[in-house]
C-alpha cells in the first residue's frame, strides 16, 4: 500500500490485493448461505443489510470506506481509487438518518464498472437508482442528506454489519444477505463449502430414495439426548 506516512483519520490507500478472476468464478457458483456453511467463523453481515436496488448477486474485492457519523465527504475519493469489479463497502456507523449514497454516486460506480456497494447505513433516490440498476446493499433508505465536511479513510480495516472487512476481502451478496471471505482463506472455504453442498445433495437423494427424514448424523445426536 502507498502513502504509509499518512495520519489516522485521513488515510487513503490506493492499492489493494485482488483475487484472480478464476477464484471469483469458483466462489460465484455458491449461494451466500452455502458459503456461510463452509466457514468455521460466522462471517455473515447483519440481516438488515440486504439488496435494496436490484436483487442481482454481487461478488468482488472490497474497497473499504470508513466515514464519520452522518458524513459522506470521502465517498467520491473511494470511487476514484476503485477498479472495475470492485465492491465498495461503507462503514457508516449504522446511521440510517443520513444517506451517504445516492443516484449520482451509482451513476459513477456503474460507469466505472463496479460490482456493487454495501452500506452499513442508508442511501436515497430509490426511483433514480432503480432506473440505473446499480446493485445497492444497505441497511436502510432515507430522504435525509449527509453532511460533507468530515474526515474519513479509504482502504483501511472497517466493520460493516458486525463483520470485520479488510481491503481486498471478497464480498459476496445475494438475496439472502452478504458474507465476507478473507482472501487468504478463499481456497479453504471453497473446499469446505463444496463438501457441505455434496453432503446436502446426498441427504436429499437419500430422502428421495428411502424417505429418510432425519440424516444419520443428526439421528445419532438426537439419540444421545434420549430422542
Amino acid at each position: 500500500m502507498s502513502k504509509n506516512n499518512q495520519k489516522m483519520g485521513f488515510r487513503v490507500y490506493e492499492d489493494i490485493p485482488r483475487p484472480e478472476p478464476e477464484l471469483l468464478e469458483r466462489l460465484n457458483k455458491f449461494t451466500v448461505p452455502e458459503l456461510c456453511d463452509g466457514m468455521d467463523v460466522f462471517r455473515a453481515m447483519d440481516y438488515r443489510i440486504k439488496p435494496m436496488v436490484t436483487t442481482e448477486k454481487i461478488i468482488g474485492p472490497a474497497v473499504t470506506l470508513q466515514l464519520m457519523l452522518g458524513d459522506s465527504l470521502m465517498v467520491p475519493k473511494a470511487l476514484s481509487v476503485a477498479k472495475p469489479g470492485d465492491v465498495i463497502v461503507i462503514d457508516a456507523k449504522e446511521s440510517c438518518n443520513n444517506a451517504v449514497w445516492g443516484d449520482n454516486r451509482s451513476h459513477v460506480a456503474k460507469k466505472i464498472g463496479l460490482a456493487g456497494v454495501v452500506i452499513d447505513g442508508a442511501f436515497r433516490d430509490i426511483e433514480e437508482n432503480e432506473e440505473l440498476g446499480f446493485p445497492i446493499y444497505a441497511r436502510a433508505n432515507t430522504c435525509g442528506r449527509s453532511t460533507r465536511s468530515a474526515k474519513g479513510e479509504v482502504n483501511v480495516p472497517i466493520s460493516c454489519g458486525g463483520v470485520a472487512v479488510r481491503p481486498g476481502d471478497i464480498i459476496v451478496g445475494d438475496r439472502n444477505g452478504v458474507c465476507v471471505i478473507p482472501l487468504e482463506h478463499a481456497e479453504e472455504i471453497i473446499q469446505a463449502t463444496q463438501k457441505q453442498v455434496d453432503k446436502m445433495e446426498a441427504q436429499a437423494a437419500k430422502f428421495e430414495e428411502t424417505g429418510q427424514i432425519i440424516p444419520d448424523g443428526l439421528a445419532a445426536e438426537l439419540e444421545k439426548l434420549g430422542y
